[in-house]
């Protein structure tokens, strides 16, 4: 993707929000770090953007749109003017479509310059904000390219640098995100933490019947565990030498092996569905709680 002669694009989603703003700070160093431009997006939804509570939420006139697109257009002007002071050299545009935030992202996700698009965890207040990180989650379990959350308060602004710290487990989806780990280690000399949680089996298999010894030997878990990462990690290891890898096979759910090993400062990166996930599900119950309980930045990568 990086040898490509096309030049590639970071997304943000910006609304005025302190998340958003940590959002934008955060993707314009990436950008900047990988030689690529920030596209800042602002939406401005339509009328019915309130969907099932359409019919309750105060609708104003044409005033008020106008309002609206002049906020929106002085919130797109004050973004961009603060980035280029920050990084003078970064190419930057802007977008204002007429839509929902979510749908307005993902049209820029399927974008075939966009390599990732960042949000911030929550935005400002209305109806929305009722579902902590609606947007992130809707873009996390649709976007084609991954999709970085950021929380209200982030401690990585510019210039910080944190490890990366993947999640493991040996699916398709774990594999998609180990890649994307990788890269982005490489690209920002960081280390690379992939923790593979692994869980005793006879938890899991006691009420089908008699249990083989086997299940109650955490040792022999262990090793199947740290085999699967091995395998794993053994691809990228070799496409990327440079990149300092530490794995760590941990006794505890998925959820909390993660977020015990990463700081507010590191970038966390998960797939959308592990191993045990139900198929017809598009975002996993890990990558959510992982969302929802980070203090740091989230990859979700499908």
């Amino acid at each position: 993707m990086d040898g490509t002669s096309q030049k590639l694009w970071v997304v943000v989603g910006v609304d005025g929000s302190d998340s958003s703003r940590y959002a934008l700070e955060w993707s314009a160093n990436q950008a900047a770090t990988r030689g690529r431009g920030l596209t800042i997006v602002t939406a401005v939804g339509p009328p019915d953007a309130a969907g099932a509570f359409r019919e309750i939420v105060p609708r104003g006139g044409e005033q008020e749109t106008d309002d609206r697109l002049r906020d929106a257009q002085a919130l797109l002007e004050y973004a961009q003017d603060w980035i280029l002071r920050l990084f003078p050299e970064l190419s930057v545009r802007t977008r204002m479509p007429t839509a929902r935030a979510a749908d307005a992202l993902l049209d820029e996700a399927k974008q075939p310059d966009t390599s990732a698009v960042v949000v911030g965890s929550r935005g400002l207040g209305g109806l929305a904000s009722a579902f902590v990180g609606s947007v992130g989650i809707e873009l996390a379990a649709h976007s084609p390219v991954p999709v970085v959350v950021l929380p209200k308060k982030h401690e990585s602004a510019h210039g910080v640098k944190g490890r990366i710290v993947a999640g493991v487990d040996g699916s398709e989806s774990s594999r998609r995100a180990v890649e994307f780990a990788f890269a982005q280690a490489a690209w920002t000399e960081s280390e690379l933490v992939a923790v593979c949680a692994w869980q005793p089996m006879a938890a899991f298999v006691s009420a089908m019947g008699p249990v083989p010894p086997e299940a109650f030997d955490d040792e022999a878990v262990e090793a199947t565990a740290r085999r699967t990462a091995e395998a794993e990690l053994e691809e990228m290891r070799e496409q990327h030498p440079n990149v300092s890898v530490d794995l760590r096979t941990v006794r505890a759910h998925p959820v909390v092996a993660i977020l015990d090993e990463a700081t507010p400062a590191d970038l966390v990166v998960v797939g959308t569905r592990g191993r045990g996930g139900f198929r017809g599900l598009l975002l996993g119950s890990v990558s959510q709680s992982v969302l929802h309980g980070a203090h740091g930045p989230v990859a979700v990568v499908r």
